[in-house]
């Protein structure tokens, strides 16, 4: 578990020095391709043998799939990685929270509005664009969780997430081939995005399917409420992305709202 949280959170970091050069959206691209390619290999889809409705659920999880990498790169790019992660993990929140207890549900939604506002906090250097891409991605991450959900019940195993990863991947193809064309990469930053994609996408698809053959599903997604604090650390040491206390202090609320609400939907 310590290894896929270190993993997705170096890879957003690692993708990230690519920015200057490919941009979020060419980083993006790479990274898709490589999910695509893995988890096409690993789920095996039988496309042929998917029905209408079913082709509606992988095309809805994979323009939201696309659209909340995006999102969240772009967030990087403008507020850095601590801040932006710390927003879009406000999706499986929203989600955990609509299943929780009641009163456990209340106080966890009050600590991460109260955290929220403080990270949100009109100041000079503000970047409401990347506070909306932030959110934007939270709200894309829910949907994505649903969508999961409704697909592992009509579809078995890992098909319909490796059939939206591979749609999700043909779509990027375009306007990746086209970035990708017009920044004329540098061999460095090829490299990035691609361990962007191997560090974000491979190594914690194996870390996690591991890790719940070991560990209760409701202890690991407690444990993954630490994304937030490891993404502010590895923004902090890889891209020198510092925070003020009040900024520490609302990722650790927000991760701490996770963790409960979490603990408390078993």
């Amino acid at each position: 578990m310590v290894g896929s949280g270190l993993a997705n959170q170096a890879g957003a970091s690692i993708g990230a020095l690519a920015f200057p050069v490919l941009g979020p959206v060419g980083v993006v691209a790479v990274r898709q391709w490589v999910a695509a390619a893995v988890l096409l290999g690993v789920g095996r889809p039988r496309l042929r043998a998917f029905s209408a409705g079913q082709w509606r659920l992988v095309l809805a999880l994979a323009l939201v799939y696309g659209a909340m990498n995006l999102t969240l790169y772009a967030a990087i790019d403008r507020i850095g990685l601590g801040l932006a992660v710390t927003l879009e993990f406000l999706g499986p929140l929203a989600v955990a929270l609509a299943t929780a207890g009641r009163r456990t549900g209340v106080l966890s939604a009050l600590a991460a509005t109260a955290a929220v506002m403080v990270l949100v906090r009109p100041q000079p250097s503000t970047d409401y664009a990347g506070i909306a891409l932030g959110l934007t991605a939270a709200a894309c991450w829910a949907c994505y969780i649903l969508l999961n959900r409704a697909i592992g019940r009509r579809l078995p195993g890992l098909e319909g997430s490796a059939a939206a990863a591979g749609v999700s991947g043909l779509l990027y193809l375009p306007v990746g081939a086209v970035v990708l064309w017009l920044c004329g990469p540098t061999p460095l930053a090829l490299l990035c995005a691609l361990a962007a994609g191997v560090l974000s996408s491979v190594v914690p698809l194996l870390a996690d399917l591991l890790a719940l053959r070991r560990v209760p599903a409701h202890l690991f997604s407690v444990f993954m409420s630490v994304n937030p604090v490891f993404a502010a650390l590895i923004g902090l040491l890889v891209l020198d992305q510092h925070l003020d206390p009040w900024s520490w202090a609302a990722i650790t609320v927000i991760a701490a709202a996770n963790t409960v609400t979490a603990g408390a939907d078993r």
